[in-house]
């Protein structure tokens, strides 16, 4: 069976001895699920009493779609009689002793910690759109690939296929690919619809119908859009964010401090002239008293009142508030004005992440890195609980720090700035 030349850039990975972790996709139609069932076969067959891992996010879905895949290009090799499935063990059984056990791999509350496949022992493993797992369960696997490794003379391979997604595939491998910085362990190969011949014309066609994210996604294989439902601020808002010049500062100053608290590496201070971020600063880890002589440095700079200044009253930042006597931000305390939301911090997020994206606000910067990492913190202003009917709120900061790596700070700094706005209409009511 003749390969595309992409997926016969990633065997090559696959077959080396340096390369224990590939990921193979990021769009639509580039033959991904094809290239992992091949994989799989091969690695079977030329091993004999080997046990390999087809995994996915739910095993329903794998089922429905992988195994299907599978099943087709055993027929098209003419091999099918080579193996039989077992739909109660969800294992394909070879001739030769090998086999490929099916996993279901979602991250269930009941098992945190996939303790689940804690006795299991594989030769190497491929996922069919990782990009619906959490890193964990990656990891987690990775950590069984140790099965007649040395009989066979192999290392831990691991075969991911991904559409784009701004999660851990992004952050461990689209991104630093991009930057020529990923590990010498790792490969990332990106293949495009229009990579592949097969696929009729018809297809492609629906593909450039569809909405502009998803276009983006799925045809151009762009990385910078989320598809997520829960996603407030789209990718071009945050870009218009740092670009635009449609607002102009007006009006009052305000300052806002997001306090470096035990574990977290800086405090971020954001000067504001209206909705406009007219400075940054941002300080390593740091005694009270000098996060204190900075903000009154700040405030003298810019003329703003102790009123105008809000910093962060949870842990340390306590000690900030009673020093400089401003407006102390508890990030647990309740919604203003009687509003729908679980906490004060919810509230404040959710109308700046709408405010963003309006194209309401800007910030003056051209610090690259500044722009990135605050860019990525923006694309974690999620809505949690999506689907269900209860009070508005955000995913919580334990889970982005899971998701980035780190505390978003940058976030915090702008979004208590709305507070100020709910102050005023609160007092007003």
């Amino acid at each position: 069976m003749k390969l595309l030349p992409k997926q016969e850039n990633a065997v090559y990975y696959l077959k080396d001895d340096t390369t224990s972790e590939v990921i193979y996709g990021g769009a639509a139609g580039g033959g991904k699920s094809a290239l992992g069932c091949l994989w799989l076969i091969e690695m079977s067959l030329k091993h004999a009493g080997s046990r390999w891992l087809m995994g996915r996010s739910k095993l329903k879905t794998l089922k429905e779609t992988t195994l299907n895949s599978f099943f087709d290009l055993t027929n098209e090799l003419g091999i099918s009689d080579q193996y039989t499935f077992n739909a109660q063990s969800n294992t394909i059984f070879w001739k030769n002793g090998s086999e490929i056990i099916l996993k279901d791999l979602f991250l269930y509350p009941s098992d945190p910690h996939f303790d689940s496949l804690g006795s299991l022992e594989i030769t190497g493993a491929f996922i069919d759109e990782c990009n619906q797992l959490v890193y964990k369960a990656w990891q987690v696997v990775k950590s069984r690939i140790r099965y007649k490794l040395t009989e066979f003379d192999l290392m831990p391979k691991m075969l991911g296929s991904c559409n784009p997604a701004k999660n851990w595939t992004y952050k461990k491998f689209y991104k630093p690919h991009k930057a020529n910085e990923l590990p010498r362990q790792r490969k990332f190969i990106q293949a495009l619809p229009t990579d592949n011949p097969h696929l009729p014309q018809s297809y492609l066609d629906s593909l450039l119908e569809l909405d502009k994210a998803s276009k983006q996604r799925l045809y151009f294989g762009n990385w910078e859009y989320d598809n997520d439902p829960a996603t407030i601020i789209n990718y071009d808002s945050i870009t218009a964010y740092w670009n635009g010049n449609h607002i102009k500062p007006e009006g009052e100053h305000y300052l806002s401090i997001d306090v470096a608290r035990k574990g977290k590496d800086k405090t971020v201070f954001r000067v504001w002239h209206g909705w406009v971020v007219v400075a940054r600063y941002s300080m390593g880890k740091s005694l009270v008293n000098e996060v204190v002589e900075k903000a009154i440095e700040l405030q003298r700079e810019y003329k703003i009142s102790n009123q105008n200044t809000v910093a962060d009253e949870d842990g340390v930042g306590g000690g900030v508030v009673d020093y400089l006597n401003c407006i102390g931000f508890v990030n647990n305390s309740r919604a203003l004005m009687g509003e729908n939301y679980d906490n004060l911090k919810s509230q404040c997020s959710i109308l700046m992440a709408k405010k963003i994206e309006r194209r309401e606000v800007v910030e003056y910067c051209s610090d690259g890195d500044v722009q990135d990492v605050t860019s990525e913190e923006m694309e974690q202003v999620k809505i949690k609980d999506i689907d269900k009917d209860s009070k508005l709120g955000v995913i919580p900061k334990d889970k982005v720090k899971e998701l980035i790596g780190r505390s978003p700070d940058e976030w915090d700094s702008i979004m208590m700035r709305y507070y100020f706005e709910l102050k005023q209409d609160f007092f007003i009511v």
